[in-house]
């Protein structure tokens, strides 16, 4: 049994590394927004109950979020553990967490935080350019067009969509670590936070998190 937080800010590669991870370790990643919009989509109670905060424009509470979440542990894929991706993002959260796989006779076992600098997320986020005409997506360092602000395929103009703007990507780097640094501090004290240089190529990256969840295993 496996249950792991994998954490790391916008633009660190999670959402990549927590896909590979799945398929090496076998057991299911749990993406608080995939399971929202699957309770959504499907009309469950809880997507039904989530969608009345939604409709009023309010926060969804922690204890719905807590229970779609204990649902899809109680699921026959969730038998060997899981990865937490996204989930928790606060204290009361991690909390709440805590107690739930209590109830199971289980716990979180390790905390992987994929880290890498404001300054290069900032780069990764910011880059972005969309093709005006077909939609496809350049990155002004990782992708960029053979010639500077014209769409390879069909000669259309790119355009910065306002997410993508630096000043945008630079806000939401810094809501994300205002946000974190206490639930880094949590998990730090309770000596399962492991570090990984998220500079480093996916590859290295990924051997990197295999490696130290075998050093607990």
């Amino acid at each position: 049994m496996m249950y792991i937080v994998l954490m790391g800010g916008p633009g660190a590669g999670k959402g990549t590394q927590a896909k590979q991870l799945q398929k090496e370790l076998n057991i299911p990643q749990i993406a608080t927004g995939d399971l929202f919009r699957e309770n959504l989509r499907n009309e469950t109670e809880l997507g039904k109950l989530a969608r009345t905060y939604m409709d009023a424009g309010e926060l969804v509470p922690d204890e719905v979020t807590v229970a779609m979440v204990k649902d899809r542990l109680s699921q026959p894929d969730c038998a060997q553990g899981v990865i937490f991706d996204g989930f928790p993002r606060t204290i009361a959260q991690a909390d709440a967490l805590s107690a739930l796989l209590g109830e199971m006779g289980e716990q979180v076992h390790i905390v992987p935080y994929i880290h890498v600098d404001p300054a290069i997320l900032l780069k990764r986020l910011a880059g972005r350019w969309t093709c005006s005409t077909c939609g496809r997506v350049y990155h002004a360092l990782f992708n960029p067009p053979q010639q500077s602000g014209i769409c390879d395929l069909d000669g259309g103009t790119l355009y910065q969509r306002d997410d993508d703007t630096e000043e945008t990507q630079k806000r939401r780097i810094d809501v994300y670590f205002e946000q974190t640094a206490p639930l880094l501090d949590y998990y730090r004290d309770k000596g399962i936070l492991v570090e990984i240089n998220g500079e480093q190529s996916i590859a290295q990256v990924q051997k990197d998190l295999i490696q130290a969840i075998r050093n607990i295993a």
